[in-house]
């Protein structure tokens, strides 16, 4: 399975900013030290400012923190919700102009299904503190500091 990049990168922002101590970095800063487009970044931030997982403050003094909510967040709600409802493949051709000819017998689909929740279901029991447990907090804290 393959997360989308705007997951992936809503993913490493929590991770970040749970290791970021005293600091509130910027949207602009994490973008910069995470070496993605500050549009990108700051779309992704919105949106978990929205879901309630970071909190965002404007002008002198501002910048990003994780909530609470956002430390204990279950990795595998958080990837189920950001990569939204939809299956693994598309046998009903919206993507396409045709529908798979064997969508209606075809075992395949409910095979993969049941593969992508167990893919979401082994990411439940973690959460966004552990991601950042050692040694993956130090290393994160190795990333060029912002600021």
């Amino acid at each position: 399975m393959r997360l989308l990049r705007s997951t992936d990168l809503a993913l490493r922002v929590l991770m970040r900013l749970a290791v970021a101590g005293d600091t509130t970095p910027t949207t602009r800063e994490v973008a910069e030290a995470m070496d993605v487009p500050y549009t990108h970044a700051a779309k992704v931030v919105a949106d978990l400012q929205h879901r309630g997982l970071l909190t965002a403050r404007r002008g002198r003094g501002g910048g990003l923190t994780l909530t609470e909510q956002g430390r204990e967040a279950s990795v595998g709600g958080l990837v189920r919700s950001l990569e939204g409802e939809g299956d693994v493949v598309d046998c009903d051709g919206a993507a396409t102009t045709a529908p798979c000819p064997l969508r209606s017998d075809c075992r395949l689909r409910g095979a993969l299904r049941r593969a992508q929740e167990a893919f979401y279901a082994s990411l439940d029991p973690l959460t966004v503190a552990d991601l950042t447990a050692a040694p993956t907090g130090p290393l994160l804290l190795g990333v060029p500091r912002v600021r």
